[in-house]
């Protein structure tokens, strides 16, 4: 391809524009794999980067786009040859370095994640970002033990990306799920999911003046953080761990040392960006076979042409957008 379309981010006077444009090949950033993209994904992280104020872009005009899937077009690394199907998401993509909302990506061999066999392109961006954030959350809350018969497992921002699918994911490994959401119309979502039961965002991020509460939590996913977070760590159960990967909710965090000291809480920051490529690449493994989603396609995730990107990056920023949104960047 000598041209190639891509939604652009540019800012001039302090505006930010983003608009789809026409590229030339020779625009793409240095690196040793060449991608045809197929399919990209819609993520909060991507909102902030097309917003003025979203302080994650570190680079005029950049494509946007924190992940992608497709077929390797050209590659100066044994690793990969043409016509292999590779994944590559985190890192610089899409906020340093040109990202997955265009038909061409070039980046360096090390962020590039063979496709595992039993997922196809679209699967693996309707996981995407989210998805891999929600399989590294289970997969570390197992390895510290957590199991089904330890007892409930709460999911805030459940509806979102991160949440519907750690919530999917939970329930079919036998988990006692328990999904926290703001939107009343997510109920029969959730429960369709096998969160076997509803709190309200209200209830989970209330403030306290007590250090402690009742104990009800085995463990917890939280993609909000902020006052949820305070009242995971106020409520969790002896030696229970919170998965941590967002901060929707607020970056602050009120709390005392009584979860830690008195009752063994861990919190386990899970960082989606920078994980090793060995690490990188087992859990998109199990992603294709044990943490795989059983409702991915049917209710976690709906496409969406490039075209419409913009309004979907708008309404994801509103927390107005349930599950996954998958974007089909290809020809």
């Amino acid at each position: 391809m000598d041209t190639f379309r891509a939604l652009v981010v540019d800012q001039h006077d302090g505006e930010t524009r983003v608009s789809l444009q026409q590229w030339p090949a020779t625009a793409l950033p240095p690196g040793e794999v060449t991608v045809r993209v197929a399919y990209s994904s819609v993520n909060y992280k991507d909102a902030l980067a097309a917003r003025a104020d979203g302080k994650v872009a570190r680079r005029y005009p950049l494509v946007l786009g924190i992940d992608l899937a497709g077929m390797v077009e050209a590659s100066d690394d044994p690793r990969y040859r043409p016509g292999d199907a590779v994944i590559v998401h985190g890192y610089d993509l899409g906020v340093a370095h040109h990202g997955g909302y265009a038909q061409l990506a070039r980046v360096p061999a090390d962020w590039v994640v063979p496709l595992p066999e039993g997922l196809t392109l679209r699967q693996a961006m309707a996981l995407g970002t989210a998805g891999f954030t929600a399989a590294l959350s289970v997969d570390r809350l197992e390895y510290l033990g957590l199991r089904p018969a330890d007892g409930p497992v709460l999911v805030t921002g459940a509806s979102g990306g991160v949440g519907s699918t750690a919530v999917d994911i939970l329930a079919a490994r036998g988990y006692h799920v328990v999904a926290s959401t703001g939107s009343a119309d997510a109920h029969v979502y959730l429960r369709e999911l096998g969160a076997r039961e509803i709190v309200d965002r209200a209830e989970t991020s209330a403030p306290s003046d007590r250090p402690l509460e009742r104990m009800r939590w085995a463990g917890a996913v939280d993609a909000v953080g902020g006052a949820t977070l305070a009242y995971l760590l106020r409520t969790m159960r002896y030696g229970g761990s919170i998965a941590l990967s967002g901060n929707t909710g607020g970056a602050a965090v009120q709390t005392t040392v009584f979860p830690f000291i008195l009752r063994g809480v861990n919190v386990l920051g899970i960082d989606s960006v920078q994980v090793p490529l060995d690490r990188r690449i087992a859990i998109w493994r199990r992603l294709a076979t044990d943490l795989r989603p059983p409702h991915l396609e049917s209710h976690i995730a709906r496409e969406i042409p490039l075209e419409e990107v913009p309004a979907a990056l708008a309404a994801i920023g509103r927390g107005a957008v349930r599950g996954r949104l998958v974007v089909a960047v290809g020809d």
